[in-house]
């Protein structure tokens, strides 16, 4: 599989960025590095996402478990103990073999996060991932946590669903200062985090987010998916309470003459739960790196 899709080239060469995304690309790889492999087993949270096989719909979901949950089993393979409930809108795709997925690890303790994207299958504990592209990204835009402790007596609400956000999703979203976000191309899946002060992500109406694409690696994975299919699954959690909000639906990116880009998305549905991650994070440290807007 080659670094970049046509649409990742066609943003890359729209915003004027090819030779940089040239040399940000050597960092694509297959292979799981033992730094990686040892960054995995310490983390306690995994965000994976990717295609329902049955609606085609894109979705983001957390999986949560104690640090070694994730390791690596081969150089191009994790294993995940665990998984998301059956309730889960991704539960269906990650039981199916063959299932083009982007998963992300981030560490708010030391602002790093690891993606790897391949195809999933079911395994008798959990579910295993085998790697087509394994990377590395900056720290910028990851609001620093300094701890996090285990909650074992949450018990996830009932999950509701909507086609639209409610009044409380509007808040929720509006107080968020990070998200992930997976879209897909023909190859695959690929899963992304977004970040930025509270408010960064403007709700327009119960049925469209925006918000604006800030400077990264020039290599448009995102953007760049989004050019070559709109669809989108998004995953808002609350640090604190372990509340989540999933959605799924399209996405464009509006290009200004001043250079800006924005990222204007239209929900399809909405899945809420309560208390859905056993994590408590400490209270965020904004990136110097997010812009005051």
């Amino acid at each position: 599989m080659g670094a970049y899709h046509a649409g990742s080239l066609a943003v890359q060469q729209l915003v004027g960025v090819r030779e940089r995304a040239d040399h940000t690309g050597r960092a694509l790889g297959q292979d799981i590095s033992v730094a990686a492999a040892a960054f995995l087993g310490r983390q306690p949270l995994l965000v994976v996402g990717g295609p329902d096989p049955a609606t085609g719909r894109v979705w983001t979901s957390p999986v949560t478990g104690t640090p070694s949950f994730i390791r690596a089993t081969g150089p191009r393979q994790i294993s995940v103990a665990g998984g998301p409930p059956p309730t889960d809108p991704l539960a269906t795709a990650l039981a199916t073999p063959g299932t083009p997925v982007g998963s992300i690890v981030l560490d708010p303790r030391t602002r790093r996060r690891l993606r790897l994207n391949g195809r999933a299958r079911p395994t008798a504990g959990g579910f295993a991932v085998e790697a087509d592209q394994v990377f590395g990204n900056c720290p910028r835009y990851i609001q620093r946590r300094e701890t996090y402790e285990r909650v074992e007596g949450r018990t996830p609400d009932a999950v509701r669903r909507t086609g639209r956000l409610e009044p409380a999703d509007v808040d929720f979203v509006r107080a968020a200062d990070t998200f992930f976000v997976c879209t897909v191309h023909g190859d695959g899946a690929d899963v992304s985090h977004r970040g930025g002060d509270p408010g960064f992500v403007r709700v327009t109406s119960p049925g469209e987010l925006r918000w604006p694409d800030y400077p990264g690696n020039a290599m448009f994975r995102t953007l760049g998916n989004l050019y070559a299919d709109p669809r989108a699954g998004l995953l808002f959690l609350d640090w604190e309470t372990g509340g989540t909000l999933q959605l799924t639906g399209e996405a464009r990116t509006e290009f200004s003459d001043a250079g800006e880009r924005t990222v204007c998305f239209t929900v399809t549905e909405a899945v809420r739960t309560t208390a859905a991650v056993l994590l408590r994070w400490s209270a965020p440290e904004y990136s110097p790196a997010n812009p005051d807007d």
